[in-house]
């Protein structure tokens, strides 16, 4: 043989094909790539963060919403009761000066009398209905007020502005008030005095 070549195969002999090379296939019971592991595990953080910013965000907006004005306070008792002098009603005891007034309340919640006095240490109070009592918005009720001479010397003879102290109570506060009844009550309160006590 001469020349310079590829070596023949003899005969009876043949060329072997290589075997491809292995193809890697996970099975049940064995750990996943780390590939794929680090892929599910990044996707796992992401969806993490932004389960985390959407909550973070909503917490912000419910936060930060913008808030109902408050309501309204309640009006304080003595803005809403109106107490008006209506007449001098016959008393048995000429020592007694009995007379009627209008309790009004306005708007807002019930309002209770809890007391009523007046300023002048010579006449004790007394009044029907007897305090504690109620009275609903929106409506009006008859009083009848009896001042009764105790010492004659401690009331003047001739009241200018005479009052009645009130003590209102609502749901937004306790207060006395000072309720002026006009020149018709002064007169009135002057004669029962003169009639109770004599001349001063």
């Amino acid at each position: 043989m001469s020349g310079v070549g590829p070596v023949e195969p003899g005969e009876g002999t043949h060329i072997q094909q290589p075997s491809p090379a292995p193809q890697f296939t996970p099975q049940r019971g064995r750990p996943a790539p780390l590939g794929r592991l680090l892929g599910e595990h990044r996707r796992a953080a992401v969806a993490a963060g932004v389960t985390a910013a959407l909550l973070a965000g909503g917490g912000y907006l419910y936060a930060t919403r913008p808030q109902p004005p408050p309501a309204a306070a309640p009006p304080y008792p003595s803005q809403v009761v109106d107490i008006r002098y209506l007449s001098r009603t016959v008393s048995p005891d000429p020592a007694d000066f009995r007379f009627d007034v209008a309790l009004s309340v306005l708007s807002g919640p019930p309002v209770t009398v809890t007391a009523i006095s007046q300023p002048y240490a010579g006449l004790s109070v007394t009044a029907s209905p007897r305090p504690p009592f109620r009275t609903e918005a929106g409506s009006s009720r008859k009083v009848t007020i009896t001042l009764r001479a105790t010492e004659c010397g401690k009331i003047p003879g001739n009241a200018g502005l005479p009052f009645l102290d009130v003590t209102l109570r609502n749901t937004r506060a306790i207060e006395m008030h000072s309720f002026i009844l006009g020149s018709r009550y002064a007169r009135d309160l002057s004669q029962a005095r003169q009639a109770a006590c004599g001349p001063e």
